[in-house]
């Protein structure tokens, strides 16, 4: 990935911290350029750390040649995210500090990543059995649409949603990390890699011939060692009287 007349990302990120953030604590070059999968689309990801900031904030700017995607916290602040990625089990926070590359630290770099690090590897917070029973019935009541569905563009719109609802059991209720986008099929191979590949082949065969078999097989696969699908019996929010 080359541009003329744009800094190398290092350089650029040492700059943009240097200029703006010159007196914070610690400061990462995270995202596509340090796990070395950048794109001519690709922007720099940088991390501030500093003590002084009443609140975090996340600013999207352009210097130095570049899209710079700005994540900052105070050193109260950050924790609020990492207990928010480990309650969401999206660990975009916990990712960048973990995975980036330090552009400054004074002291407090090491510390947080040593955190970070062992958030990720405890896991997300499990998910309680009111929970699976709750996704049992969303993923059953989406699978009912998808098998009576007669018109392309519904079908399309609930096959979606049905492979991002299975996609989520399966990595939640193995304490697995989740994520989006292209990312869900990487860690989706992650986990399961067998898994992964008949996740792929249910879905292609729906989206390039309409036949459904696939993906009603694989999600009752899913869903069979909780239970099955689940309809009858399920309640949110009732009160018992006596």
């Amino acid at each position: 990935m080359k541009h003329e007349g744009r800094l190398p990302p290092f350089e650029a990120a040492m700059q943009f911290v240097h200029r703006y953030f010159p007196d914070c604590q610690g400061a990462l070059l995270s995202g596509s350029v340090v796990r070395g999968e950048a794109t001519n689309t690709s922007d720099l990801d940088i991390v501030i750390f500093d003590e002084k900031l009443p609140a975090a904030f996340r600013e999207s700017v352009t210097a130095f040649g570049w899209p710079i995607e700005v994540f900052a916290y105070n050193f109260m602040s950050y924790q609020h995210y990492f207990e928010s990625d480990r309650k969401s089990a999206k660990p975009s926070l916990l990712k960048m500090v973990t995975e980036g590359v330090v552009l400054i630290d004074r002291g407090r770099i090491s510390v947080i990543r040593e955190e970070a690090q062992k958030l990720l590897q405890n896991g997300p917070e499990p998910w309680s059995e009111e929970i699976i029973k709750q996704k049992r019935y969303f993923i059953t009541d989406a699978l009912d649409d998808f098998i009576g569905a007669d018109e392309r563009g519904e079908e399309l719109c609930i096959a979606n949603t049905l492979a991002e609802l299975i996609y989520e059991f399966v990595l939640r209720v193995n304490g697995h990390w989740i994520s989006a986008s292209k990312w869900m099929i990487r860690t989706l191979r992650q986990y399961d890699e067998a898994f992964a590949t008949a996740f792929v082949n249910a879905f292609d065969a729906f989206y390039r011939t309409g036949q459904k078999e696939a993906v009603i097989e694989l999600v009752d696969r899913v869903l069979e060692p909780y239970g099955g699908r689940l309809f009858t019996g399920f309640s949110i929010g009732k009160i018992k009287v006596d």
